[in-house]
């Protein structure tokens, strides 16, 4: 009994590690593979590395940017950071 109540404190502080660090960072994690899997062609979007730009076309991993001159870069999908409504 002794030894339950000295793990006790290292438990409870797993626990709120979980719920305070762990599971909101899953569930952001879950939001950026769904709004990934969910671009479409025409969707203004922003990459990791801060370029705005337009889809132009999608394949399976990876998706063709056209930004604002003209210029059509390729990216993966998992490169997109934010859709712009």
């Amino acid at each position: 009994m002794d030894t339950l109540v000295g793990l006790l404190p290292i438990i409870l502080m797993f626990v709120i590690f979980y719920f305070l660090l762990i599971r909101p960072q899953q569930k952001k994690q879950k939001q950026v593979q769904q709004m990934q899997s969910d671009l479409q062609k025409g969707d203004r979007v922003i990459t990791i590395g801060g370029l705005h730009g337009t889809i132009h076309a999608i394949d399976e991993g990876s998706l063709v940017i056209s930004v604002q001159d003209g210029t059509q870069l390729k990216f993966d999908r998992s490169s997109v950071r934010e859709k712009l409504s």
